[in-house]
């Protein structure tokens, strides 16, 4: 096996998804120290859930995250960690978020497995994400 492989006790698993989510009416918020501070708390959520984050932008309007989840956990649980707990810390240190917003994250996000293309194709799309 190679190791783009991981294993827990019951399943070895390659599982990457490209995750994408945006403020409330697509405001252009994560700016200013709040993109700085959520790709920290995304870290630490990541971490404390076990989810490998492998790539991740920030933009003014919207995050885009590439992660490796354990498929017995599943996306959908990662995503409304990721997008609950960030909203809570982000609205708790930004006083400024919530006033323009009744809530920071809409309730939808897109994702896809990138398992039709290479990986380091959709790191370079991520990573050239603030140049476009």
């Amino acid at each position: 096996m190679t190791s783009d492989f991981k294993s827990n006790k019951n399943i070895v698993y390659s599982c990457k998804y490209h995750i994408i989510w945006c403020p409330k009416y697509r405001r252009r918020v994560l700016k200013d120290g709040v993109d700085t501070r959520l790709k920290e708390i995304l870290l630490s959520i990541a971490k404390e859930i076990m989810v490998e984050i492998l790539e991740m932008e920030i933009m003014p309007d919207h995050v885009h995250l590439l992660v490796d989840i354990d498929p017995q956990f599943g996306v959908h649980k990662a995503v409304k960690r990721f997008k609950g707990a960030s909203s809570r810390y982000l609205r708790q240190e930004f006083p400024h978020l919530k006033s323009r917003l009744p809530t920071l994250w809409t309730n939808s996000y897109f994702v896809a497995t990138v398992g039709g293309a290479p990986l380091n194709v959709i790191k370079q799309y991520i990573q050239n994400q603030k140049e476009t």
